[in-house]
């Protein structure tokens, strides 16, 4: 028998913040480690928003596990779509195969949630991964331009009236990116329009943006918000969503339909899919959007030999703090069973898991941002620049780092953005000649 296999196997699900730094922290260690996740490369996901409108390319929020993992020979990453497993015999069936495993981590993270209308993602694009921002990318760009050719005025409003459901610090930064493109960044590019006259809303059905912050933060940032064009309705809940048409109701039960071909969605999650068929296999209630109850070890209950970390974690630590679903407190939980697991290896107790409040921020354009850092608010062109040296800091690899800083530099001084790359496969000119014949043949 190899040593690879006389050592205890570790099998980690999810190559995001959480599965992707619990992987480097038994990097070296007396484990054999294996990461599996569906796609190749881990995603940052705080910048998509960045790649959704042009201000950054995919390449500059992601990195291959391959490359994250090359110097720790005891971790193999493997590209595959876990589906199943048996918690009796610990194998997890992948698209490719199966894995064994002694300890498994799960960090799967989350789904965008369409609250009972899964029909609605197929007009509004949610943003959580790089597939999402490029679609999101097309759909801004791809409205811009249309505008710009159409003769009729309400179809040309229609065109430029974009709506973000949801404002938490997602739909927020991507209200906020949208009327920088808007209202500094393009004007001047086009003959035919003014992009300054697009109209964005920002729909929320909390009484604020940004919820989870202090009021007085929430309220600059709608100033901010404000600056660039955005117009937030709060106390307004989404009725419908179809082709060309979003539908919603206020506080007052008041309806109103806003006719829009860009409709993008950050209103609420979900547990992945996995997540379900973990909780099904292991016997684990679900809580709020389908998440896992964690114990303080972030083990669940009857298997301590399972972790599960990150969103689709619902775990209140040693001090009853409940654990936001945030970058940060991923990263935390990754470390933190990787560290308790390397403690195992020295027949060590470990602690019960305590969350660590680093704070959050939001950004809104060009010199404007908010933060919540526990022991300070701030908000301006202070918490922008504090917001920039946090992300570039958190940005995996020095040349990811150096590349998206002088990205930045450039693109702050110059008011440009250059990615405005409207992809997918064009119209095909011989399918679009067809089609006029036969109108003419009718």
């Amino acid at each position: 028998m190899s040593e690879d296999h006389q050592l205890h196997r570790v099998v980690i699900i999810g190559g995001g913040f959480g599965g992707l730094f619990a992987a480097r922290e038994l990097g070296n260690s007396g484990y054999d480690v294996t990461l599996l996740d569906k796609r190749n490369f881990h995603t940052f996901q705080p910048l998509l928003y960045q790649v959704a409108s042009g201000m950054l390319t995919p390449g500059d929020v992601c990195v291959p596990h391959r490359v994250a993992m090359r110097r720790y020979k005891n971790v193999k990453t493997v590209m595959g779509a876990a589906y199943d497993i048996d918690p009796d015999t610990r194998v997890v069936t992948h698209q490719y195969g199966e894995l064994p495993y002694d300890t498994l981590i799960v960090a799967t993270g989350v789904k965008h949630d369409y609250f009972g209308h899964d029909d609605w993602q197929d007009h509004a694009p949610g943003l959580k991964t790089v597939e999402h921002a490029l679609r999101m990318r097309r759909k801004i760009f791809y409205a811009f331009e249309m505008a710009e050719q159409e003769s009729d005025p309400v179809a040309r409003e229609r065109w430029l009236t974009f709506v973000v459901v949801g404002a938490g610090p997602t739909g927020v930064e991507l209200a906020g990116a949208i009327g920088e493109l808007a209202n500094r960044t393009m004007p001047g590019d086009f003959r035919r329009i003014d992009p300054r006259n697009a109209r964005i809303l920002l729909v929320e059905g909390a009484d604020r943006i940004l919820p989870g912050y202090p009021e007085a933060l929430s309220r600059e940032a709608e100033k901010m918000l404000g600056q660039l064009g955005v117009t937030v309705r709060t106390r307004t809940l989404v009725e419908d969503i179809e082709d060309g048409l979003v539908t919603m109701k206020g506080d007052q039960q008041q309806q109103s339909n806003v006719p829009t071909e860009t409709i993008l969605w950050a209103a609420g999650v979900r547990a992945s899919a996995f997540a379900e068929t973990l909780a099904k296999r292991t016997r684990t209630p679900r809580e709020k959007g389908g998440r896992l109850r964690g114990q303080p070890d972030l083990s669940l209950q009857g298997h301590p030999e399972i972790f599960v970390i990150g969103d689709l974690a619902d775990i209140t630590d040693a001090r009853g703090v409940i654990v936001p679903g945030l970058a940060p407190a991923a990263i935390q939980q990754g470390e933190y069973v990787a560290g308790l697991l390397k403690k195992r290896l020295k027949a060590r107790a470990g602690k019960p898991f305590v969350y660590k409040d680093k704070g959050s921020m939001a950004v809104i354009g060009r010199n404007r941002a908010v933060g919540d850092l526990g022991w300070a608010r701030v908000a301006g062109f202070w918490a922008w620049l504090l917001w920039i040296g946090v992300h570039i800091w958190s940005l995996i690899g020095n040349e990811r780092r150096s590349r998206v800083m002088l990205q930045w530099m450039w693109k702050y001084f110059s008011h440009r953005t250059g990615d405005r790359l409207i992809t997918g496969r064009p119209p095909s000119t011989r399918r679009l000649k067809d089609q006029e014949s036969r109108k003419r043949a009718a």
